[in-house]
């Protein structure tokens, strides 16, 4: 092996060297503590990437805790690779969420594309078979080219791993706003199905059992990761392109196919995803939650070339990588099954006793690392927050051409079709897809069974912006209403908190009041967190996304009978359930008229949200209802004109409110169809499905147009804005 010439512990700490890894004096000092002496370069690189925010959690573990993790259905909340619920008949499904923003925004075809990859393992290293992809994403607006380069390689990313690994996307969201410039969100959320008695966990514990490593040979991709994920972007972060990793889908599906399998092999001790911060996280994770040490022989570990050292196979964040920990004596039955699968594999250490990562390359000791303090005692920081002064309500937009506004709001990006991006995936690979990318949420069949798993992505960051509490609470409440419009009942969330750099007094503000409303709201509609992920620092030296956190979530239907045809058909009612109130912060009319976010409060009843909402499901599944659709960004009238496009059917509406409530987005409403007579509270029949023409009708407004006007309004404005030339 070439020897790196590494700093010496004096020269880590007089350089200062620990700091560009991303710990502070502080942390640094702490280090000393724990070990008892000054930490070697490769003991204070590990530490830096544990204890980085990306796998740590230091700013937002307090406020994790706020969340209800448990409930009838959950077989195992956050803590393992995914959260498991169950769905009876000894079945389950595994789900979570993870962001890859910051490697996105740097390469964004990999960063997209590796952000699939590591959710796929996650969900795999749980035992399971993933059934169904999702994806929440975020840019600026598409009259920048730039923005138009980072959603190209995004969704080609998305769609090129995706589509190879043979895992349908079934559903996502797309925003696009000048908040997101530069920086870019890649949330990637993956479903999967597994008997209760294979469920894994990623433990390793059985003194003298073996570490066994699997996947891609490690090169020196994705170094400190972690850490760069934990930073705000800047001008040198192109300069960090080599920490953004390398996806390898043909391996990943083999790994995927190998790894199912050796987990019905009784000698499976442990298995988790080699993810961020690889090597280091995957062992000294496993060796503290059996309570265990964990001896490794880098020189086994296998390598894409020559001259790797220590730190670079610990902190490497290669892809398409497992560790197990396997029973000994068992180990070569590992490597045969792997050697089948043409997949690299090798015996790097063993399970001890003695509660320590020992570190050896070529019988030298690079690290003796207690497991405890690195995997559970990095720094929590609880912050002081500030709230912004809040803003004068405009709750009149009357006045305005409201005609104007509704055709500049269709012919928008965010309120458009996605049929552009959701073309690029592959929806239908395994045969058991019932509903698509494209108008809610994906519906995927569990095989052999008539059962049907309801799964959606969503978040509503203007909402937050305005009003972090009550913001929060309706994201959770508008992936619940996703949910049981398809006929489901919800049975748990997941959930990517997305922020800038909680450093900074108001941004703290929204992390703290935001995740407060999200607990209250998982409470009230039953909807336990069983995963999740945190992306903090989502900023430049100039500016900070919107606070953006992303729920994903799913649900249960019993019998897909009801789901078997389309029931939308000339002459149906419909009808608006809910209440258009003067609720315009955080709003797309507000954006497109007044450019700014008002940080006002907005209002929510929780109670009402889940007494409306299983009313509507269970007489969806009765066949009372033919469609429900919530209302969302654009309120009323966007949401029919998108209903008109995707069934292609006309709409005769007229309404008695003022024009301008067409487009408010207050919470708990909902467009519904139905054949006639719905008598429920809160409903108002506004209209018929009818002819070839969409006509809306309301106080001093009206708009009248051919249906293939509207079509080509919301299908054709991404692919004008894509192929234009700046």
């Amino acid at each position: 092996m070439t020897q790196f010439v590494e700093p010496t512990e004096t020269d880590i700490k007089e350089q200062e060297l620990y700091k560009e890894m991303g710990l502070t004096d502080a942390e640094y000092d702490k280090v000393v503590s724990i070990l008892g002496r000054q930490p070697n370069y490769t003991e204070i690189g590990i530490f830096s990437v544990m204890w980085s925010e990306h796998c740590s959690y230091k700013h937002s573990k307090p406020f994790l805790g706020q969340f209800p993790t448990s409930g009838e259905q959950v077989l195992m909340g956050p803590g393992e690779g995914a959260g498991v619920v169950d769905i009876g008949d000894n079945q389950a499904v595994v789900f979570k969420v993870e962001s890859h923003n910051h490697p996105s925004a740097v390469e964004p075809y990999q960063g997209a594309a590796t952000g699939v990859g590591g959710i796929v393992r996650d969900i795999v290293s749980m035992g399971a078979q993933p059934i169904g992809l999702l994806n929440s994403l975020r840019f600026g607006e598409l009259t920048n080219r730039n923005n138009r380069r980072l959603l190209r390689g995004v969704v080609s990313g998305i769609g090129g791993y995706g589509n190879s690994i043979g895992i349908p996307t079934v559903s996502g969201e797309v925003e696009f706003d000048p908040f997101y410039d530069t920086n870019p969100l890649v949330n990637a959320m993956c479903v999967g199905l597994i008997d209760h008695d294979k469920i894994q966990k990623g433990t390793a514990k059985g003194v003298g059992n073996k570490v066994v490593y699997v996947g891609l040979k490690t090169g020196r991709d994705g170094i400190h990761g972690a850490s760069f994920a934990s930073e705000e972007l800047s001008e040198d972060s192109e300069a960090k392109r080599p920490s953004v990793q390398i996806g390898d889908p043909f391996t990943g599906r083999k790994l995927m196919e190998a790894t199912l399998k050796a987990i019905d092999m009784p000698e499976l001790v442990g298995i988790q995803d080699m993810g961020a911060a690889g090597l280091t996280s995957s062992s000294s994770e496993m060796a503290a939650k059996g309570d265990s040490g964990i001896t490794l022989y880098l020189d086994k570990v296998p390598t894409r070339e020559d001259g790797i050292s220590p730190y670079e196979m610990m902190l490497s964040e290669t892809q398409e990588r497992m560790l197990l920990v396997v029973e000994d004596g068992s180990e070569n039955k590992f490597l045969d099954l792997f050697d089948d699968m043409e997949l690299d594999s090798a015996v790097i250490g063993e399970v001890t006793d003695n509660d320590r990562l020992l570190l050896y390359y070529e019988e030298d000791l690079y690290a003796d690392i207690p497991v405890q303090p690195l995997s559970e005692e990095a720094p929590v920081y609880i912050l002081e927050g500030q709230e912004p002064k809040e803003d004068a309500e405009r709750g009149d937009y009357s006045n305005e051409d409201l005609d104007a506004v509704f055709k500049s709001l269709i012919s928008h990006p965010t309120m458009a079709s996605k049929d552009f991006i959701f073309e690029q995936y592959d929806n239908q690979v395994g045969a058991n897809t019932i509903q698509k990318s494209g108008f809610g949420p994906g519906i995927v069949r569990v095989e052999g069974t008539n059962k049907a798993i309801s799964m959606t992505i969503d978040g509503k960051s203007r909402y937050v912006y305005a009003d972090p509490y009550n913001g929060g609470k309706e994201v959770v409440a508008q992936a619940f209403r996703n949910i049981i419009a398809t006929g489901a009942t919800p049975l748990g969330m997941t959930d990517c908190l997305n922020y800038g750099s909680p450093e900074k007094p108001e941004i703290y503000n929204q992390l703290d009041e935001s995740t407060k409303g999200m607990a209250e709201a998982c409470r009230a509609l039953q909807t336990p967190v069983v995963s999740g992920n945190v992306s903090l620092y989502n900023e430049t030296k100039t500016a900070s996304i919107l606070p953006t956190p992303v729920i994903g979530m799913v649900g249960l239907i019993e019998d897909i009978e009801f789901l078997k045809s389309d029931k939308l058909s000339e002459g149906d009612s419909v009808y608006l359930v809910g209440d258009l109130k003067k609720q315009f912060q955080g709003s797309q009319i507000e954006k497109l008229i007044d450019g700014e976010i008002r940080k006002t409060v907005r209002e929510i009843d929780l109670e009402l949200e889940y007494k409306r909402g299983i009313l509507l499901k269970d007489m969806f599944v009765s066949g009372d209802i033919h469609k429900i659709a919530p209302l969302g960004r654009g309120g009323l009238i966007v949401k029919l004109a998108q209903l008109a496009n995707h069934y292609n059917l006309g709409m005769d509406i007229d309404i008695d409110v003022r024009g301008d409530l067409l487009f408010s987005e207050s919470a708990s409403n909902y467009v519904v169809v139905a054949p006639g007579g719905l008598n429920i509270e809160g409903a108002a029949e506004i209209g018929k499905i009818s002819g070839n023409a969409f006509k809306v009708s309301a106080q001093n407004f009206n708009v009248d147009y051919d249906l293939e006007e509207i079509n080509a309004a919301l299908k054709g404005a991404i692919p004008e804005c894509m192929s234009s030339v700046d």
